[in-house]
């Protein structure tokens, strides 16, 4: 199947669950063309098609709830129960039973394809940095990455990229309005349902954010409540193109909230899953670190080493960190990059095939 039919094809699908706006899909593809970065964050479904091209030792390893579509965009920080500053994997829209691996090799491909296109500067090799986080997650049990205590190296980032109120805070007043009666009830729902009690001068919005989720809808309300304004997000939640890929193998619902609750995290209490909709609170203290802006390799390099060890948090949620760790070492040296690079040649052809597809007619 080429990347033109599995695109046409996923897109139906998805389009049975959920509606999608078509703008969105139109604007994901052309983004897709820009670079084989945004062409990966962007076609998970065509990801899960691929891994089959993957070594057979890697594609048959331990099986545990992965997040499936991961990459070096989908980190950032939020603040958990106890308002201490809290960095992890962000988005488990594609959460699945898979290899352990796949998120290993996914996330070092997109590090590979990041530092390629000038995104993110590492002195050494990605793979190894992320190798030796994911084991000494492991081997320590998993730990949240806190930043108000611990992780210097890590909270120093953060708090150095953290949004300005003012500007994050403006941007969200771009937003274009919607009456709430055009908004389907059960979203309206969702957002009321986590906010603040008391809000007044609501405000409906639609919101357009990432690239896999590029097309479906979002909305966001914006309310004044005591002394400033506090915002939530709804986005259209669907089954993870996995289960697309494998034709229905595996399960027919939405793991989002099983691997949220089972993975070693200090959790967001403002991200729920209500019905067909992910609701969590938008803030300027919620958001990722950009990688362009690391001033320093090293730094690259252990926002890296932490991006390992977070996918361990992750995979302990369902699995022994004995059972991981003995599949792990038992793995020849350089198996993860023999991986990546099988993955990267799949991926350009794809590229490269999307492109001269897509590009306009010569006269």
């Amino acid at each position: 199947m080429t990347i033109r039919k599995a695109t046409a094809s996923y897109e139906a699908w998805l389009g049975e669950q959920i509606p999608l706006l078509k703008e969105g899909l139109e604007r994901k593809h052309h983004l897709m063309r820009s670079g084989m970065f945004p062409f990966l964050r962007a076609t998970y479904y065509r990801w899960v098609q691929l891994w089959v091209q993957a070594p057979q030792a890697v594609r048959t390893a331990k099986e545990v709830l992965a997040v499936g579509d991961l990459h070096v965009e989908n980190f950032g920080t939020w603040r958990d129960a106890e308002g201490r500053l809290v960095w992890g994997v962000n988005d488990f829209d594609e959460a699945f039973r898979l290899p352990y691996t796949n998120d290993l090799v996914r996330l070092a491909t997109s590090a590979r394809l990041a530092v390629a296109e000038g995104h993110l500067t590492v002195n050494g090799e990605v793979e190894g940095a992320i190798l030796a986080g994911y084991r000494e997650g492991l081997e320590a049990g998993g730990r949240p990455f806190v930043l108000a205590e611990h992780w210097k190296a890590l909270r120093r980032m953060a708090l150095e990229q953290l949004g300005h109120p003012d500007k994050f805070w403006d941007k969200l007043g771009d937003l274009p309005t919607v009456a709430a009666d055009q908004i389907p009830r059960s979203a309206v729902k969702a957002l009321g349902e986590l906010l603040a009690e008391g809000g007044v001068n609501l405000r409906y919005a639609v919101r357009e954010a990432g690239l896999g989720s590029l097309g479906r809808q979002r909305f966001v309300v914006i309310a004044d409540w005591c002394g400033g304004k506090v915002a939530r997000e709804a986005k259209a939640l669907a089954r993870s193109a996995s289960l697309w890929a494998t034709e229905g193998e595996g399960g027919a619902k939405a793991l989002y909230r099983e691997i949220l609750d089972k993975a070693v995290r200090a959790q967001d209490p403002f991200v729920t899953v209500k019905r067909r909709w992910i609701a969590r609170r938008l803030a300027p203290d919620c958001a990722r670190i950009e990688l362009a802006e690391l001033e320093k390799e090293k730094e690259a390099e252990r926002l890296l080493h932490a991006m390992g060890w977070e996918t361990a948090n992750v995979h302990l949620g369902s699995a022994t960190a004995a059972a991981l760790l003995l599949d792990l070492v038992s793995r020849p040296d350089g198996w993860l990059h023999k991986a990546v690079e099988e993955m990267l040649t799949e991926v350009r052809e794809d590229w490269e095939a999307w492109k001269k597809e897509a590009a306009p007619a010569k006269n």
